[in-house]
Order: structure tokens, then sequence, then C-alpha cells
């Protein structure tokens, strides 16, 4: 049996190839399919079938298009309902890959209602350890959340009900040398605090998963819903697109090339200028008004947060590599309106004459000198509110940046704010955010906490009584 693992970065998904016997099935794809095509070929593999193990909230599947494009079957839960062409499968089903691998469908109702895992098994095999894909089910050190958009109406009380049936009256039921290989990672939304490492065996999550600790099940339902990270607002058009079937990329409008007076133009009739180039250029001069969402972080995640579907974008790169890149990335998450980008970058808008705009940027011994001296200067920090809990700068204000655009409201807008994260790239984003809604007086920490706390710099937590720096 061949197995392999696809991980994208920006995404932090998951996806999977199996191939025996000349046959092969791709498990969760991302939307743009190539890499899936290119690696079977290689494997001298033909496609037999594309498995979901439920309908994606986070991100556009591409499974429509990898079926017309090689022929495979699309395969899904049958409380799915899906609208496109496919092969419905119950718990307990079989399919077979070749003559040797097995593929059996484990319905595991919790994270959503259609979930399922599918548990890979090579018969030829008498050593083999079997492979179960969990999807959003069972991830590594965390479990699916239960409040997503696809619960059929179902309350986040009953859906994580289900997920517990699911977790021990089934998957802990399995042998504890079974391999799992989940559709997400850390970074991820559909989980709490999952894991960045990429796989591992159930006897190890059994140990270290908290959320398959011994316990009775209303504790589990109350665990498993408080606390929870925010709902992005383009989860369910995903699902939305997953349920339906994307459309191919090909049938896209791919970006076309604007001159700054025309990219000034759109701007000003309410296209949003995404500019994907890293925070600190970005930082150097950009277009008035745009928001920086550098290609070097979780790009398609974050745009998808931060700017509603079907908003109209012109994006602004380095190069026309980037400005496609940016576009396949966009799509990933169901933005497919990405219509134009600024020929030769801001070359030509600082060309023309056109206003720019600048946002400094310092580093965090400077900002704890600011802070020090007494400058009249507030910290935002944006990230989640389980990492400002860990520890940050003393006496930051938390405003995560997924919540920013409803929370700018209570901000005085004649204050002078330090914005800081993790590392400088969620700091970047909400600037500009800031910026749109009239903050004007921002200031981007490079490195963000991490590097504040690497430089031994004082921090503190909720409970902390630690104020060796004074955010006036």
């Amino acid at each position: 049996m061949y197995f392999k693992q696809f991980f994208l970065g920006c995404l932090a998904h998951a996806s999977y190839l199996i191939g025996a016997d000349g046959e092969a099935c791709i498990v969760d794809p991302q939307r743009d399919v190539d890499q899936y095509i290119e690696e079977a070929e290689a494997h001298g593999l033909k496609i037999k079938y594309i498995l979901e193990t439920h309908l994606h909230a986070d991100f556009v599947s591409g499974h429509c298009e990898l079926a017309k494009r090689t022929g495979a079957e699309i395969v899904m839960s049958e409380m799915a309902e899906a609208a496109f062409d496919h092969q419905s499968v119950k718990d307990k089903d079989i399919l077979q890959l070749g003559k040797s691998v097995t593929i059996k469908v484990i319905a595991t109702p919790g994270h959503t209602v259609e979930s399922v895992c599918y548990l890979v098994q090579d018969t030829s095999d008498k050593e083999s350890v079997p492979k179960l894909l969990t999807g959003d089910t069972l991830f590594i050190g965390d479990v699916g959340r239960p409040d997503l958009v696809s619960g059929h109406g179902m309350s986040s009380e009953e859906m994580a009900s289900m997920l517990y049936d699911s977790l021990h009256n089934k998957l802990l039921k399995l042998d504890d040398k079974t391999e799992v290989y989940p559709a997400h990672g850390a970074g991820s939304l559909c989980g709490k605090s999952m894991s960045s490492e990429r796989s591992s065996t159930l006897g190890q999550q059994k140990q270290f998963n908290y959320a398959l600790k011994a316990m009775p099940k209303d504790e589990f339902v109350s665990m498993m819903c408080t606390d929870l990270p925010e709902i992005p607002a383009y989860f369910k058009h995903a699902v939305k697109k997953n349920k339906e079937g994307a459309s191919h990329l090909d049938e896209l409008n791919t970006p076309t090339a604007m001159s700054a007076a025309e990219t000034k133009k759109a701007l000003e009739d309410g296209y949003v200028v995404l500019d994907v180039r890293p925070a600190s250029i970005f930082g150097e001069g950009h277009i008035p008004g745009a928001i920086n969402i550098g290609l070097g972080g979780q790009f398609a995640s974050w745009a998808g947060q931060v700017i509603p579907i079907e908003t109209p974008m012109i994006i602004v790169a380095d190069d026309k590599d980037a400005v496609q890149e940016a576009f396949v990335r966009l799509s990933r998450a169901g933005h497919d309106t990405a219509t134009g980008y600024l020929q030769d970058g801001m070359y030509a808008w600082n060309k023309a004459g056109m206003e720019v705009a600048r946002i400094e940027q310092i580093s965090v011994n400077e900002l704890f000198e600011k802070l020090e001296n007494k400058e009249d200067l507030k910290v935002i920090d944006v990230r989640r509110a389980s990492e400002w809990i860990g520890g940050h700068v003393p006496e930051a204000n938390n405003m995560p940046l997924s919540e920013l655009e409803n929370l700018v409201s209570k901000l005085d807008k004649k204050q002078n704010y330090a914005v800081i994260c993790a590392g400088g790239y969620r700091s970047s984003i909400a600037t500009t955010i800031l910026r749109r809604n009239g903050v004007s007086n921002v200031i981007n920490i490079t490195g963000g906490t991490g590097a504040w706390v690497k430089s031994g710099l004082p921090t503190e937590k909720p409970e902390s009584s630690t104020s060796a720096a004074c955010v006036g």
C-alpha cells in the first residue's frame, strides 16, 4: 500500500493519497488538485475514489474538479445530502482499493452530522497497522468542535453528545496501534487546541488528548461547548460550496492587469485592495486603505475571516507569480472575486504619483522603551483569548483579530496604539483594519509576543499582579 499525506500550511489542512494495485483514492482534497493527479500518475495509479470525511467549513474542496478530471467517484456520507453525483455511504460500508486494501466507513457524527472516518487496512500484510482517516472528528491533541454550521439545526450540546458517543463507542474501541491521520493541525479553527503534530496513534491519543480522558458525558459536553473559538463568517459559504460543488478553477476569471489609475478608481468604487507582500515591506509604503495579508502566513484562512465573501478585490504583489499564488489561495477559502491586480505593483503606483501610506514598524525592545518612558501609547494584542491568557505584554488589551472589526468602535481614534500578535503577521493585518476604520495612529510590532518573551521582557497573565511595564 502506498500512502502519502499532503499538508497545506495556509489552511493547516491535511489531505491524503492511498494507493494499491494500480488504484488510488484521495481523501479530503484541497481545491486545486494538480498535485494529486501528478502523484498518482508518478506511481502508476488511477484515482478510483475521492473520499470526503464531511462537508468542510474552513476550505472549499476540490472533489468535483478532481472527479471531472479523473473520472473518479466522490464518496460521502448519506447524511451529507450533496447536490452532485456521488456514492452515499453509511456506517460499516466497505470500499475496496485494488486487491488488498479495504476501507471501512465509520459514521462519527458530532463535529457535523455527516462526519465519517475511514479505517484503512492492507489485508495482504498481516503485520500492517490500520490507518484511521479521522477528518475533523479526532485531531492530534484535540477533537472537532461541535458548534459549526452543518448541524442540521441541532444545538452545540446535542452535537457534543453525539461526538462523545462516536469517540467512546466507536473510535476508542479500535486497536491502540491504529495510526491516526486527521484533516487539520495547529492553526485550524475546527478545534480548540490541536497539536502541530500531523499523525499519532490511538494509544498515544488516549494518553495525551485532553478530550479523550475518562469522564461522564455531561462533563464532556460542557467542556466541548465552553470557550470555543469564533466561527468565521466564511465557514457557512464554504459548506454551501462543498455541498453544491464548487466551480472548477479553470472556470474562474483570473485577475486582469490594472493601471494605477484604474486601481484607484476601483478602490473608490468599493473594491478591497489586498496587499499580499510581507508586513515589513508593506509598512514602508502601500496604497491607502489596503488590507495587508501576507502570503507568508495562514493567508487563505485569514483572508476568509477578515474579508467578506463576494467582496471584489484587487491584488497588490511583488510580481505576477505572487498574484497567481494569491488567486489560487484565495479560491481555497471560497474567495472567487479577485478580479484584478496592480500591474507592476507599487512601482507603478509610485511612478503615477499616487498617495502612499505607511505604517511604522518597531521592535519589541523599542516598544518596551516607549512603555518605560510612559509615552502616550496603548497596546492592543490581537491574538486569540486563549493565547493572551497564557502571557502578554503588561496591560495590553486583548482584541482578537477575528473580532476586531466589531470592536473598533470602542477605541479612541485620537489615541496612539501599538499592535502586537504572536509574530507580527496578524498584527499587520490588524493595523490595516484599524486604519480602514479611522484609527490612524497605529504601530506594528515586529516579532510579536514571541520576540518579547525571547528578549526576556516582562509579561503578565490575567491572574498575575506583574506590572513591570505600564501601558498608559
